[in-house]
Parts: C-alpha cells; structure tokens; sequence
C-alpha cells in the first residue's frame, strides 16, 4: 500500500523529533497522550547507550502539582512496548499506535543536567 503524502509526512516528523545531540547536551522523548484520561500512554526516545529507539508502555501516574505547564498526568513507571534500530521504524509504530489508541503527540527536551 502506498504512503499518503500526510502519512509520509507525519512519518519523517515523528522520526525527526526522536533525537539526542551529545555536543548541545539535549535529547528528546516523544510521548503519546491519551487526551480522554488525560495522561502519557507510550514514551518514545533514543537511548544514546545502546544505539537505539525505545517505545515504553506507562504503567503509572502523577501530576506535577499545580505549578506544572502539564495538563495530563506524567508516567512515572512503564514496561518496554519495543526497542527499534531506526528512527523510522519506531516512528511506524508511534503512528500506528497513535492510531489504534486515539493518541496525540507531545513533545519534550531533556537538558543534560536531567539525563
């Protein structure tokens, strides 16, 4: 089956924000919300140590108090859904579990103070 032109594009930008730059010190994770429970489902990032994409499953909750620029809950623990070579493949399954799940998508920058 043929990619749409969104898909593609939907595709590269969710591949492109999966990112880790060691001269700045800046990575970032890609987490799918579910709007309706207002919380993280699935957390996607680049782990520099092991070359690799990793999807997590949140398994628990918290709210960062009321001072947070948050408006869903923040996962505290999670399970690994998968581990992917490329960007693209673990920007494949972020879609396609955005799909199934009737996710959005949040971005965040972890500052290497944080990591």
């Amino acid at each position: 089956m043929t990619q749409s032109w969104l898909e593609a594009f939907v595709l590269r930008s969710l591949a492109e924000s999966l990112f880790w730059d060691k001269e700045y010190g800046i990575a970032s994770n890609l987490a799918l919300i579910d709007e309706s429970e207002t919380r993280e489902r699935y957390v996607a990032s680049y782990l520099p140590e092991e070359s690799a994409y990793i999807i997590d499953k949140c398994t628990a909750w918290e709210s960062l108090g009321e001072d947070d620029d948050f408006t869903y809950l923040i996962a505290t623990e999670a399970e690994t859904h998968g581990t992917f070579e490329t960007a693209e493949e673990a920007a494949a399954e972020l879609l396609e579990l955005a799909r199934k799940h009737n996710l959005v998508p949040s971005l965040g920058l972890l500052f290497d103070q944080l990591f």
